[in-house]
């Protein structure tokens, strides 16, 4: 029986959570069981793609995975920031002489920022009403 192989890695920004599988492929994108030419016709902006894609591209392997993905959760920029952080992950279990090129670009560090939660008697998270003195 032929050797399966596959490279996995998790990403995860705000609230949104990416599992990458890198198969050795010609660059088929598979999201969610469904399949889509490029990563913009998912990601559906350019900005959001090229940041999703940076770890390839500083690695120069583009082409040569296929990447299938099951991302939940988020916006589209969380997802975007998922898959990069999951590709990273990925191309180092790859190929662990990349770990200084991703790790120099700050490629292998989790964001963590979230959204500050509202709090009680204000509008927002800060903004409270407005202040009237009689």
């Amino acid at each position: 029986m032929a050797e399966f192989i596959d490279y996995y890695g998790t990403g995860r920004r705000k609230r949104a959570v990416a599992r990458v599988h890198l198969r050795p492929g010609k660059g088929q994108i598979k999201i969610n069981g469904k399949k889509y030419e490029t990563l913009q016709d998912y990601l559906m902006r350019d900005t959001l793609v090229r940041h999703a894609v940076e770890p390839l591209m500083l690695t120069g392997t583009i082409d040569r995975f296929d990447m299938v993905m099951k991302i939940h959760g988020g916006g589209m920029s969380g997802q975007a920031g998922a898959i990069r952080l999951g590709l990273s992950r990925a191309l180092l279990e790859y190929n662990a002489d990349l770990r200084p090129t991703l790790k120099s670009a700050g490629l292998l560090r989790r964001d963590e920022r979230m959204v500050e939660r509202k709090k009680y008697g204000l509008k927002k998270a800060r903004k409270s009403p407005q202040f009237s003195k009689r």
